[in-house]
């Protein structure tokens, strides 16, 4: 199972750390303090992950503990069949004197990245035509393209009116290349009876959609753009890491002008994102939610820009859904894409165990939560043209007006060291089948 390792450090041993030692005192941490985190794992198609992440935070004179001064992010791990990610980020309100800075810069390169079309539910997904043991089996890359990338993202914010109320301004930079699988990289090594088919006998549905039109020519290769952020944002939380009251909300315009980048045509989007946080049990047990509507307004997007999510700080290495850990958890990757989306989050956060191992401050959580996101503006996708070749069968991949909301439900584990350091956990179950099964989640942070 993929992720396998890292699926065993947050579930065997947050209960072994549980039990290690009583709760003791907050002790405040200064200057340097780091957390690390191998990644390894093993995956059908892509062959096996190694890696390792690690965060370091730096805490001045303690004087502001848990709040950090400066954290720097590295990330780095590798598939042996060619996927993999590298991620350097950092974030400060020390670096310039009155302004909170972030900065992302990230290369992903994915032999088989999740595509299922567009406008949820109007794209039917068949899982018996991935499944190698299910008659109708077609390919276990069928909904999959390959996609490399490289992304930059700054942002810049200050105080506006006062403390709570703030400007945001930032700059997006992605060049993307876009490809078919490559299946027979990934057939290398393998027995013949678990080789994938190859893409003349079965093309998978991004072919499909190239042969049918429905992708437009000059996007098919990839392409780059620029993207410029203006945002207002008003925000109250006590502890940006996992707050336990407060508001966080943000308004944010965003374009990708033409001169910019290698588009026909720019496009202009609006997002916006509210969140809110509850204490129902002093520093152990808060309630919170997140609601996020995004928009296009103007221009046209390329098809393999509809899925990003526009955001003032990343989370995690990606920001793209719908479907994933960074939206809708227990959703397949990317199920959900249109022109227009809404999304929310529900969760209880619950800090069940607190304790002290080596001079660290640790503390381990537990939350449960229901996510649903939907498409509200639909990609024009003219079915009726490929109806008029029945080869093509149409009503086996698109559906009429079908989209609605889709749910998921689950639970996570959290092993946090000095308030900053969170290795999350997390497994969602999608509530149709349609949108998939279960989806495990390893990584870092608390969702929003």
């Amino acid at each position: 199972m993929n992720k396998t390792l890292q699926i065993l450090l947050a579930v065997v041993i947050v209960p072994l750390v549980a039990l290690s030692q009583p709760d003791e005192k907050v002790q405040v941490k200064k200057g340097w303090n780091f957390g690390a985190l191998p990644a390894v794992s093993f995956n059908t198609d892509l062959g096996f992950q190694y890696g390792a992440l690690i965060n370091l935070f730096h805490y001045g004179d303690g004087s502001r503990y848990p709040v950090y001064d400066h954290s720097l992010y590295l990330e780095a791990s590798r598939y042996t069949k060619g996927s993999g990610l590298l991620r350097f980020s950092y974030d400060s309100d020390r670096l310039i004197k009155n302004l909170k800075t972030s900065f992302d810069l990230s290369y992903l390169p994915e032999q088989a990245i999740s595509f299922f079309g567009f406008n949820g539910y109007d794209a039917i997904y068949n899982k018996a035509w991935e499944d190698d043991t299910d008659a109708a089996y077609k390919s276990r890359v069928f909904y999959r393209h390959k996609r490399d990338m490289w992304r930059i993202i700054t942002n810049v914010s200050g105080k506006l009116v006062n403390d709570n109320i703030l400007w945001s301004a930032g700059l997006d930079f992605y060049a993307v290349k876009i490809a078919s699988v490559d299946v027979d990289r990934l057939n290398r090594g393998k027995d013949e009876q678990d080789k994938l088919p190859s893409l003349i006998d079965q093309p998978g549905l991004f072919e499909k959609y190239k042969q049918w039109g429905v992708l437009p020519v000059d996007e098919l290769n990839g392409g780059t753009f620029t993207g410029l952020k203006l945002g207002l944002v008003y925000d109250s939380r006590d502890f940006e890491p996992n707050p336990m009251h407060g508001l966080w909300t943000d308004m944010i315009l965003y374009a990708a002008p033409k001169f910019l980048s290698d588009l026909d045509k720019g496009f202009i989007q609006l997002s916006v994102t509210h969140r809110q946080y509850f204490t129902l049990v002093k520093d152990k047990l808060s309630f919170v939610y997140r609601l996020s509507y995004q928009q296009k307004i103007g221009g046209h997007i390329p098809f393999y820009a509809l899925p990003l999510l526009i955001t003032t700080q990343m989370k995690g290495a990606y920001s793209e859904g719908l479907g994933g850990d960074g939206s809708v958890r227990g959703l397949m990757r990317n199920r959900v894409v249109g022109e227009g989306i809404v999304y929310g989050n529900t969760e209880f956060r619950w800090k069940f165990y607190k304790t002290r191992i080596w001079n660290q401050n640790i503390y381990c959580g537990l939350n449960t939560f229901i996510d649903a996101g939907m498409v509200v503006d639909k990609v024009p996708v003219d079915a009726h043209l490929l109806s008029l070749d029945p080869s093509n069968h149409a009503v086996d991949y698109f559906a009429v007006d079908a989209e609605k909301m889709h749910w998921t439900g689950g639970l996570g584990l959290k092993l946090v060291m000095n308030e900053n350091f969170i290795i999350s956990g997390d497994v969602g179950r999608a509530l149709n089948e349609q949108d998939g099964g279960i989806g495990i989640y390893i990584g870092l942070n608390y969702l929003f």
